[in-house]
């Protein structure tokens, strides 16, 4: 199924890179808008809503077995579902920024480990990655390309061996920019937005930067 969206006003524009807010688990479309205030200038940005409703209102990406340990075929049909969406509604020539919260962050990193040809300068926020070799990983431990991955630290959420899993996984495959914030906990704060700000504007635009 394909997500459904809410975009900004200049969607549909030339822009050669396009932010996708991807929310976390039993939240919708709206939960990431106010990260706008974020991007940089002239940036477009969609906000999708994950296809699986598990509570009213709520949305899923995949349903939760076992935290921490998503079910790979669930994954991927969830990504997916992303990329049907992307193909349809982005510009070829642009590339996309995923920025994901929670399970949305997990998206956020296998949208780049399965297509990273169409990804830039993904940001993780209190999220995590899943475990096995995926698609691009190799060539992402040859490309590096820039990452965000910041996380309260004292977010009880997210089960601790996903956290060290993508503690080992990141640096490896990303040029990893990682914060951990002090009193926070499953969440964003200003620390963290202000972050996200700097990094995006510091990564420029997907034509600085190869593939």
């Amino acid at each position: 199924m394909t997500p459904a969206a809410i975009v900004s006003e200049d969607f549909a524009g030339d822009a050669t890179a396009v932010a996708l807010f991807l929310h976390g688990y039993g939240s919708n479309e709206r939960d990431l808008t106010a990260l706008a205030s974020a991007l940089p200038d002239g940036m477009p940005w969609a906000s999708l809503r994950a296809p699986i409703e598990v509570t009213p209102g709520g949305h899923a990406w995949f349903r939760i077995v076992t935290p921490g340990h998503p079910d790979q075929d669930a994954l991927d049909a969830a990504t997916g579902a992303i990329r049907s969406w992307v193909d349809a509604a982005v510009p070829s020539a642009a590339r996309i920024v995923p920025i994901g919260f929670s399970q949305g962050g997990l998206m956020a990193t296998q949208l780049l480990r399965t297509a990273p040809e169409r990804v830039h300068a993904p940001v993780v926020l209190g999220g995590f990655v899943a475990a096995g070799e995926q698609k691009a990983d190799a060539a992402l431990r040859e490309s590096r390309p820039a990452m965000f991955l910041g996380r309260g630290a004292d977010d009880q959420v997210i089960a601790p061996a996903a956290v060290e899993r993508t503690d080992a996984w990141a640096p490896v495959h990303t040029t990893l920019d990682a914060r951990s914030y002090p009193g926070l906990g499953h969440g964003i704060d200003a620390r963290m937005l202000a972050d996200v700000q700097a990094f995006l504007a510091r990564v420029g635009s997907p034509q600085d930067h190869t593939a």
